[in-house]
């Protein structure tokens, strides 16, 4: 105090400060725009002394002003008035002898000062004396010492705290309450397992504190006591009202892969994602958010699980039932693809209603290994329906229909005789197909490969992939069969022998193969005859091999000939003898009375035991 300053008489101050008089503080100066005010002088000056009567003690109001600033300390929240904004900060009057400043950026959402003059605000005192003589103080150390001080209320009294989801982290949510980081366990989210815990990012929450420790800065909630909390009471009588086949409203508490649990009072249900639309669905999310109030129907009720199970697409019609109504068969419809499987396609036809267009209804022409090579999952294609069934949800459908077919052309471009040029696409027991162009294939049996060699398989003659003539034999257009002749590439050998051979006549051969009833003989013009066993020798022969050998050329004399069967019997034992022919014996149905004929050698390929293998 200045030396200036008179002295109270002892027994005014304490007449004065018994008196139990309360004298307010001056009043902050309301200017908003100027710099923050030099520290007032507290000494009375002498107008005031002279000011001073038995009415007021000026005494007293000096010692109470003292009392009153030496209580204020630092870590103190206190409230005051907004006098003004000057260059170091926004100015406070909190009844101390100066006023304080506070950072602006305390006061400042999106780049605008939330305060002006006037405004009464609580700050929080972190230095009372500092160089410049300014109090400095907060107002978010103000909050957040405000916002502990409710955390502990609430946490004694039990009662519930709200706070914004502000992330998620190991365990669970991390919750702001007031600028306080709080920790909300995953366990303690909902009543039900909550999967998806990112659907709560940026929701208000209300939550009962469970932990406490103000010294560590460690805030446990439990969102599910809250819960459980307003379903008491609810439960009952939400239970008494349930009844399958109803149509309830409820609110979406929670989503998951798999669907989204409602909750309708108390009782949460689940609604499938199956049950959520007639169409395709991927993920809930598409239909549902985390708070949207539904109507749904209860499908099953549980009384003693206290299960519901919930649906949404059954408010609505079923698309399937008049489906037979919108796409008849043969209808051409555009759709898109909704997924790729290996044995086709399916296309959504409308929201709910998906045909199937299976790998071989894709292409006339391309041989398709896998849907993906023709199509992708969302690519517009136009379609035939080709049938459909609505009991059982299936329409199946073709893309190949709608382009040209070329086995309905093909007489225009080729007729029995005709020799085409193709490539061997694949190889088989029976045969090859030969690919004459695209999506038309033809068949060449393996015994219109030759007609002298006795294959067993094309593949001895043929490869994958090799360039190949042939002359069409038949063709089936309504089948869609080609039939195909190599052999008739070359001059028809049976015509020219039979024209200029008559039984009776000596050829001469090699013998090519043994069969357990005979020898089969391969003459000239590429032709095979057979010499039964009995007509290799005039003795009694038990095998072929005994008489002949393979590779042997010798003489033998025509017994048959037999067009239709195109067979030819021969004999060795008849040749130099003048003896009339004469068909008397009677050899095995094998043997074939002694013939042989083309069509016999793949026959005998499978059915006989040659001595030679």
């Amino acid at each position: 105090m200045s030396s200036e300053q008179p002295k109270l008489n002892n027994s005014e101050v304490n007449n004065n400060s018994t008196s139990g008089e309360s004298k307010t503080p001056p009043q902050p100066n309301p200017m908003a725009s100027q710099p923050a005010p030099a520290p007032r002088n507290t000494e009375p000056d002498e107008s005031d002394e002279s000011r001073a009567s038995g009415d007021v003690d000026f005494g007293q109001l000096l010692d109470q002003f003292e009392q009153e600033q030496a209580t204020l300390e630092e870590g103190e929240v206190v409230r005051g008035t907004v006098v003004g904004l000057s260059e170091r900060g926004v100015v406070i009057d909190f009844g101390y002898k100066s006023e304080g400043i506070v950072n602006p950026a305390e006061f400042t959402e999106n780049g605008q000062l939330t305060v002006k003059a006037g405004d009464e605000v609580e700050v929080l005192v972190k230095s009372m004396e500092t160089a410049d003589g300014l109090p400095v103080l907060s107002r978010a150390d103000a909050v957040r010492m405000k916002a502990w001080d409710d955390l502990e209320k609430a946490y004694r009294d039990g009662t519930n705290v709200k706070g914004r989801v502000i992330d998620r982290i190991k365990g669970g949510l991390r919750v702001d309450i007031d600028g306080i980081a709080a920790f909300l366990p995953g366990s303690q989210v909902d009543v039900r397992p909550v999967r998806n815990l990112d659907s709560l990012r940026n929701q208000i929450i209300e939550a009962k504190v469970i932990k406490l420790n103000r010294k560590r800065s460690n805030v446990v909630l439990s969102r599910k006591a809250v819960i459980e909390q307003e379903n008491t009471g609810r439960k009952d009588q939400t239970l008494q009202q349930i009844e399958e086949d109803i149509v309830v409203e409820g609110q979406i508490k929670n989503l998951t892969d798999y669907g989204a649990f409602v909750d309708l009072g108390g009782v949460d249900g689940l609604l499938h994602v199956t049950d959520m639309s007639w169409g395709r669905l991927q993920n809930p999310n598409e239909l549902f958010r985390v708070g949207d109030n539904i109507q749904v129907k209860v499908l099953k009720f549980d009384r003693e699980r206290e299960r519901v199970s919930l649906g949404y697409k059954q408010l609505l019609p079923d698309p399937w039932s008049s489906v037979e109504e919108r796409f008849p068969v043969g209808t051409r419809v555009n759709g898109r693809v909704a997924s790729v499987a290996d044995y086709g396609a399916f296309v959504e036809l409308e929201n709910g209603v998906e045909g199937l267009v299976h790998v071989s209804e894709m292409s006339w022409s391309k041989r398709v290994k896998h849907p993906s090579k023709v199509v992708n999952p969302g690519d517009l294609v136009e379609v035939e329906v080709l049938s459909v069934d609505p009991r059982a949800r299936r329409i199946s459908l073709g893309m190949k229909q709608v382009q040209e077919n070329p086995w309905q052309t093909l007489h225009e471009r080729y007729q029995v005789g005709t020799r085409v040029h193709g490539r061997v696409r694949n190889l088989t027991d029976f045969g090859a197909f030969i690919e004459i162009e695209d999506g038309v294939d033809g068949l060449v049996h393996v015994s219109d490969i030759s007609w002298s060699r006795r294959i067993k398989h094309p593949s001895e003659v043929l490869k994958k992939g090799q360039e190949i003539d042939a002359v069409i034999t038949s063709i089936d257009s309504e089948n869609r069969r080609l039939s195909l002749s190599i052999k008739d590439l070359e001059p028809n050998a049976w015509e020219k022998f039979t024209t200029e051979h008559k039984p009776g006549d000596v050829v001469h051969g090699k013998v090519a193969r043994f069969a357990n009833f005979g020898a089969f003989v391969e003459l000239d013009d590429n032709l095979e005859g057979l010499c039964h066993i009995s007509e290799l020798s005039e003795e009694r022969v038990a095998k072929p091999e005994d008489v002949v050998q393979l590779g042997q050329e010798m003489d033998f004399k025509i017994l048959r000939i037999d067009p239709e069967t195109k067979k030819i019997g021969l004999s060795a034992r008849a040749v130099g003898k003048d003896e009339p022919i004469v068909d008397t014996k009677i050899y095995s149905s094998e043997a074939g009375g002694g013939m042989a004929s083309l069509g016999e050698l793949a026959d005998f390929g499978l059915n006989k035991t040659d001595t030679d293998e």
